[in-house]
């Protein structure tokens, strides 16, 4: 038996290989662990952009929580893209939203097959849609103008005017934010079907008009939840 004043004697040159191949399987494991806890808050974080990537936040700030969440449901079946800003009607894309791009695409199914849409933007609006739109809610409107500007169609203009359009009640006859917060989002849904025709009840339904619901209230969590952040 050693004393204790003397050192203990080195492990074995294979003892020492063995606990440093241990030691590195252990921190490969560690590592592994970490990239993939990462790599699930990543996709968590980023889920709307992956699995509905037409539901991705407004570019614009503020406004009615309830509203904002039912633009973001209304561009999942319009504009279910990467970039829903940019999208003409049957998927191909444009760079510059100087004006709308009054780009008259072929409609390729549905009761239109056979024309052609200009409908663009996250809100798929056609070019005689906006110009009424923008005359009416566009910041950058003259007022008593009746003729086409050429107003911006910039990401922050669709959602202005879109914005101004749903929560102006004199125009529905309605108050979509209080039919909202009832929770009467199909009465909502049904209502606008004739204006956008993917939401289930117009005469273009997509796979994804029968979710909408379901997605609305997603994205409604989502904005209450962005509401109270700005309020702390």
């Amino acid at each position: 038996m050693n004393s204790p004043s003397e050192p203990e004697p080195s492990p074995p040159a294979r003892s020492r290989w063995v606990w440093l191949r241990e030691r590195i399987l252990s921190s490969r494991v560690v590592f592994s662990l970490v990239m993939v806890t990462v790599m699930l808050i990543l996709l968590w974080w980023w889920r709307p952009l992956i699995l509905v990537p037409g539901t991705q936040p407004l570019v614009m700030q503020g406004g009615d929580p309830y509203v904002r969440a039912l633009m973001r449901t209304i561009s999942a079946s319009e504009s279910n893209v990467l970039r829903p800003y940019n999208v003409l009607h049957g998927s191909s894309f444009v760079w510059s939203l100087d004006t709308h791009p009054n780009q008259c695409q072929p409609i390729g199914r549905g009761p239109n097959r056979g024309n052609c849409s200009t409908a663009a933007g996250r809100y798929q609006l056609l070019n005689s849609t906006w110009t009424a739109l923008a005359l009416r809610y566009h910041p950058d409107r003259v007022p008593g103008e009746t003729e086409d500007s050429e107003m911006s169609f910039e990401p922050i203009y669709q959602d202005l005017v879109i914005y101004e359009w749903l929560t102006d009640t004199r125009v529905w006859r309605a108050d979509f934010s209080a039919l909202l917060r009832q929770g009467k989002t199909q009465t909502v849904l049904r209502r606008l079907s004739g204006t956008w025709t993917s939401l289930g009840y117009g005469i273009e339904s997509n796979k994804m008009s029968s979710e909408l619901p379901g997605i609305y209230r997603r994205v409604l969590e989502d904005e209450l939840e962005r509401a109270q952040r700005l309020k702390g």
